[in-house]
């Protein structure tokens, strides 16, 4: 199987490098934030197309259902950031009527992942939106719980399922929480144990598909 790993960062994904598994996969680094991601992996698959994807990488929590350290996959995400704040109102694109709800790759204005591989590993699906900007303002965490109702944001995933979807390429997005969202005092945080998680599910999937 021709199987690419993608990561914002090399932290991220840095227990992968050092395992015997990485020689059954492709790695790319593509950087921080959907336009970044969404560049490098069209690039990349204009020449070589993937049989699966898999996007690893941290998230934040937006309640504490989910324990530090958990690792989800993302059953749907979108684009949650893009649109107008109008009269203390968040108006996204679908909103606004400049994209209509299921113009494709959308299905009722979520990119969301159908393909069995995910239903078949176990892990919490979760709903995901992702954003140009870390979430810190209180009323703006409750418009996106009201809005959306997500567990986690990130600020690549949307990108992920939305070229993936595009390309008809399967593919699995795996975050493991590292902080809850509006939680700013990094000593809060656990990096290191949602790395290590990550990493641990990572590997046993690759080597699943392997």
């Amino acid at each position: 199987m021709k199987l690419l790993i993608v990561a914002a960062t090399l932290m991220e994904i840095e227990p992968l490098i050092d395992s015997s598994v990485m020689q059954k996969c492709r790695l790319m680094i593509t950087g921080v934030g959907a336009v970044a991601t969404t560049y490098h992996l069209t690039r990349l698959l204009v020449d070589d197309k993937a049989e699966l994807i898999i996007q690893a990488g941290i998230a934040g929590a937006f309640d504490d259902s989910l324990a530090l350290g958990t690792v989800v996959m993302v059953k749907q995400d979108r684009f949650a950031d893009l649109g107008v704040e109008e009269n203390s109102e968040w108006k996204d694109v679908f909103d606004l009527g400049l994209v209509k709800a299921d113009d494709e790759p959308f299905h009722n204005a979520w990119l969301v992942n159908k393909h069995e591989k995910i239903s078949k590993q176990g892990l919490p699906l979760v709903s995901g939106i992702t954003i140009n900007e870390i979430t810190t303002s209180p009323s703006r965490i409750q418009g996106y719980r009201n809005k959306y109702q997500p567990l986690i944001e990130s600020m690549e995933g949307a990108a992920l399922h939305f070229v993936c979807l595009q390309e008809g390429i399967p593919f699995i997005q795996l975050r493991a929480i590292s902080n809850y969202v509006g939680e700013r005092d990094k000593s809060k945080w656990n990096m290191r144990l949602a790395i290590a998680n990550l990493n641990r599910a990572l590997i046993k999937i690759i080597e699943d598909l392997a």
